[in-house]
């Protein structure tokens, strides 16, 4: 996969780094924002392990596919990253395309999430993408509330994915009502 960086208003949505590694745990180990990713991922539990972490990421970035990847999310004003962008199959059967979003909880409701994964939606619909689904647990209001800021349908709920009862949400290229960069 090539190399991605967009830019919004307040983001830069960019390839993480190893380096990232102090930031992202902020973000990855707190507790608070941990809670809403698992069982895809756990909290990672020291910096050494958002390290070995980061370098997993690195390292695969090269083998997915796009639209499929991780990113972080850098606020411009400062060069703080605030957050984690995703783009992955869903599973079981791996076909489904779910975007992915998390924020450092000091950032929480300034609208970050929204701006960042607005972003990354329009750059997968120049990926042959013709939607993009995001998952919830009905008790996580954030996540629900950012899916319908970004104009994502409610479609109902499912145990499918990832054994859990989830809200699940989706936007079609030709319902998306943000920027879609043209291909290249």
């Amino acid at each position: 996969m090539a190399s991605l960086s967009l830019t919004t208003e307040r983001l830069l949505i960019r390839d993480w780094r190893v380096e990232d590694a102090d930031a992202a745990f902020r973000i990855y180990g707190n507790p608070e924002v941990a809670m809403w990713l698992a069982p895809m991922m756990q909290r990672v539990t020291d910096p050494s392990a958002m390290r070995s972490v980061l370098e997993a990421w690195v390292e695969s970035a090269p083998n997915l596919a796009p639209p499929t990847g991780r990113w972080a999310m850098v606020r411009r004003s400062d060069n703080v990253l605030i957050g984690g962008l995703a783009l992955r199959l869903l599973p079981p059967y791996e076909e489904d395309i779910e975007i992915r979003w998390q924020v450092s909880q000091h950032e929480w409701g300034k609208g970050y999430a929204t701006e960042g994964a607005r972003a990354l939606l329009g750059w997968a619909f120049t990926q042959d993408v013709d939607e993009v689904f995001a998952v919830a647990r009905s008790s996580n209001a954030r996540a629900v509330s950012t899916a319908r800021k970004l104009g994502m349908e409610w479609v109902g709920e499912t145990t499918k994915y990832y054994g859990l009862l989830l809200q699940v949400f989706r936007v079609r290229r030709a319902d998306f009502d943000g920027p879609v960069p043209p291909r290249e």
